[in-house]
């Protein structure tokens, strides 16, 4: 297995264990591919709950520009309802696994299609 498989198994880990889900395999790569080279680094890995501007960073980023969703409030309930599943006392918040998480929530798996 190569690097990127084995942090994918540690996503699917994470989804499993941390948040109660059984991930799809399958969503999960696609996912963790268009997170491209920032799964290798350890603080581009990883979502800092607690940075207001993060958290932007993921609503402007990943919401609007990757999903495809209209701006409006409901899209940093979504964030915050998934970091709250994944627990905010978490250290390591995975970016792939809360992209993950938030493109279940908005049923937007075909934008991975």
């Amino acid at each position: 297995m190569g690097k990127r498989d084995d942090l994918i198994a540690k996503y699917a880990d994470d989804l499993k264990n941390k948040c109660g889900m059984d991930p799809d395999m399958d969503l999960l790569t696609k996912v963790t591919i268009g997170c491209g080279p920032a799964i290798y680094n350890d603080d581009a890995s990883t979502v800092a709950a607690t940075q207001e501007g993060e958290l932007e960073t993921v609503r402007t980023n990943f919401l609007i520009k990757k999903l495809g969703l209209s701006d409006g409030p409901e899209l940093m309930e979504a964030i915050n309802a998934v970091i709250e599943t994944y627990g905010r006392s978490e250290r390591n918040k995975y970016r792939a696994v809360v992209y993950y998480m938030l493109t279940k929530h908005f049923g937007k798996e075909a934008v991975y299609g």
